[in-house]
């Protein structure tokens, strides 16, 4: 017999039983929800981008102890995802509910994200009077194919022992354009990527940095390896503006495959633009997302 009862998210003494418990609930095309690193990536970066100020709003539904539910936002704080484990369907106009009446902020009506796959959710969403307003896809990569794209001359992997992490600072601080309107690195940040590497479930020593000849980094590409699900997840990507159209993204990415596929990853995330389809990725989940009208 089911015995549910929810209560508020606790940051400092539930992430990693959200973790455990999205892992356990995952299948590839989402249809229970976000894949667990999405979350913790998103929670260990809070020092550069990520507000958990109002993680209080977040909520977590369990039967007898054990978590089936849970409703977060992501950034902005009206970004607003769930997780729902097969079997508790019935919890849907609930979660749906709750999300409506406690998660808008400042008067900002909230965005409701759910793959094709959530039913329960879906139908929960359209009867409490939402309307779907766009849709993306997550790309993905499978490891039934190959991903091999060499690195161009002049360049050169970093040893795993020997990644910098000021460099990449550096590196993703020029790579996401914040130079133009923020000036030029200063280590601003930085102690984020400290965060961000000694998160749970990082796994920093399978990041890929390339530096040129000088030794500068030039692309950065993280991984949150997930043997539980098979899944490479790739967080975050980025190329340094005067290297960019060179390939260097793309052989970052092969070696990622090439060291997460040896482990027994079946499948690595990507980015929703051109450039991932143009080298191999493929749709893989439908998102929709929702306003109230």
């Amino acid at each position: 017999m089911k015995n549910i009862t929810s209560r508020p998210f606790r940051v400092l003494g539930d992430c990693n039983k959200v973790y455990e418990f999205m892992t356990a609930i995952y299948e590839r095309d989402h249809r229970n929800g976000i894949q667990a690193p999405f979350f913790e990536y998103a929670y260990s970066s809070f020092a550069s981008w990520m507000d958990i100020t109002y993680s209080y709003k977040n909520r977590i539904w369990e039967d007898q102890g054990e978590i089936v539910a849970f409703c977060f936002y992501e950034n902005p704080i009206t970004e607003i995802y769930f997780c729902l484990k097969p079997g508790y369907e019935e919890l849907a106009p609930e979660m749906i509910s709750y999300a409506d009446k406690n998660m808008t902020h400042k008067g900002e009506g909230i965005s409701i994200n759910l793959s094709s796959g959530q039913g329960a959710l879906l139908q929960a969403a359209k009867q409490s009077g939402y309307y779907q307003e766009s849709e993306s896809w997550d790309m993905e990569f499978d490891f039934a194919d190959v991903l091999d794209y060499p690195l161009p001359e002049g360049f050169h992997f970093v040893e795993p022992k020997e990644l910098d992490m000021g460099k990449i600072g550096k590196c993703c601080w020029k790579g996401f354009d914040h130079e133009p309107e923020e000036g030029v690195w200063d280590h601003q940040g930085e102690q984020s990527n400290y965060l961000i590497f000694t998160a749970p479930h990082a796994t920093a020593e399978l990041a890929v940095a390339i530096a040129d000849e000088a030794g500068e980094y030039a692309c950065f590409a993280g991984m949150w390896w997930t043997p539980e699900n098979k899944l490479a997840y790739m967080e975050p990507l980025c190329t340094i503006p005067e290297y960019r159209h060179r390939g260097l993204a793309a052989a970052a990415l092969s070696e990622l495959y090439r060291r997460t596929k040896a482990l027994g990853a079946t499948h690595m995330t990507g980015g929703g633009n051109g450039f991932y389809k143009a080298i191999g990725y493929k749709p893989a989940v439908k998102w929709t997302h929702w306003k109230k009208g």
